[in-house]
């Protein structure tokens, strides 16, 4: 199988690049030419153009052909516009990843599956999937052999995931409490990238799922509370907590405000029905608190990654006070 793959240096674009140059797939990487990101396995063909700038993309891949195209990249529907225009004809299969954060919030219904109503808001992230979705969806309608893959949050070693990064973790070190949104209960998903990857690369090419969307995430959320405490103890700490709503959150930290009252605050549970189906045992589940270790490991092997943001540092000693919860 020829798999291109539109980026492959980013958290989840890596983990697949690696996990498709462990197979005999022959794998292609197109990159920017000034990318400092993860490096490249060996054994796996780099090719380097702003995918943004289309006369250059189309240099360097010539006349040639795929068995797939996974875009990680996709941001705006001119994206996607631009792709069918450079791949119809081209790729037996084009995969476009998108994030679980389309549909509706709150969810009319739980778990979401694919069917299930998609309303992005005003937050710029998940509008505009959503209107690359919609852009996928109609391209294949037009005869584009399209594929829409969802994930929910995706990390690794290198991403503390939650929004105030590692700054959450030096506060515990300094015996400083940790300020969560709403009182901690509400849902959420996290998945390893390396879940992820083995996950996809197993569907990569599968026609059943041309013009179908398809969820790749957890099958068990955690409770934002669950996360935090997970953290805590991967970094052998106390975890201090302070609940505050969202909306008093964002009037101390304002580009929290739309990520947490429109996406973090909402519970989301997903439905993986149609992936079990497909890839029966996949993804492979990595337990928080392994993956916690993992990047506490790889944080403390470089006092330069240990990086605080001093506003928010500031903004959680305003929120919280002296209150304990």
């Amino acid at each position: 199988m020829r798999v291109l793959l539109l980026g492959g240096t980013g958290v989840i674009s890596a983990a697949v690049v690696r996990q498709l140059a462990a197979t005999e797939a022959e794998v292609t990487v197109l990159v920017r030419g000034s990318d400092t990101g993860r490096p490249v396995p060996d054994g796996v063909r780099v090719l380097r153009a702003d995918l943004r700038d289309d006369a250059a993309v189309r240099t360097v891949l010539g006349d040639e052909t795929f068995d797939v195209a996974v875009n990680f990249i996709g941001y705006h529907p001119d994206h996607i516009a631009a792709d069918v225009a450079r791949f119809s004809g081209r790729v037996g299969q084009y995969v476009f990843i998108s994030t679980g954060s389309v549909y509706a919030r709150p969810a009319p219904r739980l778990p979401v599956d694919e069917s299930s109503a998609r309303r992005a808001g005003s937050f710029d992230y998940p509008r505009l999937k959503l209107e690359c979705e919609v852009a996928v969806e109609a391209a294949y309608r037009d005869g584009f052999p399209a594929t829409i893959v969802r994930a929910a949050h995706v990390y690794d070693e290198t991403v503390v995931p939650v929004l105030a990064g590692w700054t959450v973790v030096d506060r515990w070190r300094r015996g400083l409490p940790v300020v969560v949104h709403g009182d901690g209960t509400s849902l959420w998903n996290l998945l390893h990238a390396r879940d992820f990857a083995r996950a996809l690369c197993a569907v990569l090419g599968d026609e059943r799922l041309t013009g179908e969307s398809l969820h790749i995430t957890h099958d068990t959320p955690l409770t934002w509370d669950a996360i935090h405490i997970a953290l805590a103890r991967a970094a052998g700490v106390e975890p201090l907590l302070v609940h505050r709503s969202s909306e008093d959150i964002g009037r101390e930290i304002d580009w929290m405000g739309p990520v947490l009252t429109e996406d973090f605050r909402h519970s989301l549970v997903y439905d993986n029905s149609k992936l079990h189906r497909l890839a029966p045992g996949l993804p492979a589940a990595t337990p928080f608190a392994r993956g916690a270790d993992e990047i506490l490991r790889w944080y403390g092997a470089d006092p330069a990654r240990q990086r605080v943001n001093k506003d928010v540092d500031a903004a959680f000693d305003r929120l919280a006070g002296d209150r304990r919860d």
